[in-house]
């Protein structure tokens, strides 16, 4: 799927793929809610998660907008130490309910929309993110951690419910 390239493209598609993953939250069945994986991950750890990157995301662009430079991924870590970043993530949510998960991620796509419709299309695709280190625009960054996170995380959850049926 192509990224969006204007602000009307990534509301729509952040819309799009939020009904999508709210479809299948929704009929997600309680007994598979918190049953690890075989890497230890739950489905509610992976809708924490995307609330999560939301999260980080809008404090990436706020501190590259004010002239600082980012931790990204996170403070202390690199991308390519993402895996041990995630475990600790999971192990700093371990505490979370489903209800409490899906109530983040509701919350924190609002705020990634109201971000979205707070930005003109030029601050949004007309040059690099602030601080990005690279030459992707701040609608680019958007998506990946709203619409691309969501589509995600839809299809590891219908992954999740197929493997149970069989």
């Amino acid at each position: 799927m192509p990224a969006a390239a204007s602000k009307d493209d990534l509301l729509n598609v952040t819309r799009k793929e939020f009904a999508r993953i709210q479809r299948v939250i929704d009929g997600f069945p309680g007994g598979l809610r918190l049953e690890p994986d075989a890497e230890e991950t739950s489905p509610k750890d992976v809708i924490a998660h995307r609330t999560h990157w939301i999260t980080l995301f809008l404090g990436w662009y706020r501190d590259g907008a004010a002239g600082r430079t980012p931790d990204i991924p996170a403070p202390g870590y690199k991308w390519n130490q993402l895996k041990a970043y995630n475990a600790a993530l999971r192990a700093a949510q371990s505490g979370l309910d489903w209800d409490e998960a899906r109530s983040m991620l509701e919350q924190a796509h609002g705020r990634l929309m109201d971000f979205i419709q707070s930005l003109d299309n030029s601050a949004l695709y007309g040059a690099p993110m602030q601080g990005g280190g690279n030459h992707w625009p701040a609608g680019r960054w958007a998506e990946a951690a709203g619409a691309s996170h969501y589509r995600s995380a839809a299809k590891y959850l219908r992954a999740r419910q197929r493997q149970a049926r069989t």
